[in-house]
């Protein structure tokens, strides 16, 4: 009977690290989505300094949450608001297993799960400030999202800091990931300013298209796709009948979410403007997926339809008042995953009876508070000890791509040329 229990104990242990290690890659391949989406979403001359932005940032992200920001949301100790971080992960100290709860997970599963959520957030940021800003400014800025900024609030809802203490939900992120993302975002808009030409004196508004909407689809359906293990792995556990119903659970409703989400964006976008507008449509299948994130686990699928189409809804007339605010957002980022992060979690007390109001609130304006002023910390002084954090204006005009790079990824429609050999 002892060996027959050790069997199933080690079976357990590995099926649920396996499902783990499944889901992170999963969320991994979303940042493949977010290139491909913002590639789409930019015009031709920018294309190639987004795509090295994602690469990149997703590699600063792994080196910064291994060497510090592990540690730090996930420490050996602390008083709920400061943690007492915990370095030693990264030379491989107590790798062999972390809890969760009573069930044993690997520790280097749980690591490889929670540092593609990391470069989830940076990605938010680098469709918001696109077209304009220099991309070591942004790298730079990077290094400290990564390294410091979330990891800290990760830790008040995650790391059994305050914020879960006081009963704040966030099932898989809408608010620890997303949110902080959109107000990492804004700041930095904020401080950039708009695109030249965008706004003009008189008050117009000008469209600046995209250069590839196959793309822009393209990378919402991996973003899609990605989504399944965002949140299902969230669950943290696949074995047993209780947790593989509720991943069941979990990932039909993640996929009703973002059906609602893109039909109400495409209905609302047709009510105002008379035309089925693509964008739209596909800002509202994320919104969707971003509002569905804090709460996947407790609604009907009927109500996670309704909970993203509301998120899709949102993110139409969000979009609409920023521009008209003159907040330049290329790709929609601040109002996808701010405003439908916001409405996600204030709609889990709607179908999870734990949940409260009050504590999601406090959650939402503390999480938007710690990193609106940290990042605009962090982007001030990037601006002084750089010199400045946007491009000039003859490298606006001709496209960051030549700037940043030296080459551009449309060369031949671009007027780029380039040796044979």
């Amino acid at each position: 009977m002892e060996a027959t229990a050790d069997s199933s104990t080690q079976l357990i242990y590995a099926l649920d690290t396996f499902y783990l290690l499944i889901s992170g890659a999963l969320v991994m391949w979303m940042a493949a989505g977010f290139a491909m989406l913002e590639a789409g979403l930019v015009r031709a001359k920018n294309t190639a300094e987004i795509l090295t932005k994602n690469v990149a940032l997703f590699s600063i992200a792994c080196i910064m949450y291994m060497a510090i920001g592990y540690g730090i949301m996930y420490p050996s100790g602390g008083n709920g608001l400061i943690p007492l971080p915990d370095w030693g992960f990264m030379f491989g100290v107590e790798h062999v297993a972390a809890l969760d709860g009573d069930r044993p997970i690997a520790r280097m599963a749980h690591f490889f799960f929670q540092v593609v959520f990391v470069a989830t957030a940076m990605s938010i940021v680098s469709g918001a400030v696109a077209e304009r800003m220099r991309l070591w400014s942004f790298l730079g800025f990077a290094v400290i999202l990564t390294g410091l900024i979330y990891p800290v609030h990760g830790y008040w809802v995650w790391g059994d800091g305050w914020l879960h203490g006081r009963g704040f939900k966030d099932f898989a992120g809408s608010g620890v990931v997303h949110l902080c993302g959109a107000t990492a975002a804004l700041a930095g808009v904020l401080l950039l300013g708009p695109r030249r030409g965008k706004y003009g004196r008189d008050g117009s508004i000008r469209a600046f298209p995209g250069a590839n909407l196959p793309l822009a689809v393209l990378g919402t359906t991996m973003l899609w796709l990605g989504w399944f293990g965002f949140n299902g792995g969230s669950h943290l556990a696949l074995s047993g009948t209780s947790n593989t119903d509720a991943v069941a659970t979990i990932f039909v409703n993640t996929n009703m979410a973002a059906a609602g989400g893109l039909l109400l964006a495409l209905l609302t976008a047709r009510l105002l403007f008379g035309k089925a507008d693509l964008t739209m449509s596909l800002n509202g299948a994320l919104a969707g997926l971003v509002s569905i994130t804090a709460g996947p686990l407790t609604p009907t699928p009927l109500t996670a339809t309704l909970i993203g189409g509301i998120g899709g809804v949102l993110v139409v007339f969000s979009i609409i008042t920023i521009d008209k605010l003159r907040i330049d957002d290329p790709v929609g980022a601040i109002s996808v995953h701010g405003i439908a992060g916001i409405w996600g979690l204030m709609a889990v007390p709607v179908t999870d009876i734990d949940a409260r109001f009050g504590a999601q609130l406090l959650g939402v304006v503390s999480i938007v508070g710690w990193v609106m002023a940290t990042s605009f910390v962090t982007w001030a002084v990037l601006r002084f000890a750089l010199g400045g954090i946007r491009v000039s204006e003859e490298d606006e005009y001709t496209g960051v791509d030549r700037r940043e790079c030296g080459l551009e990824a449309y060369p031949e429609f671009t007027g780029a040329r380039g040796s044979a050999s």
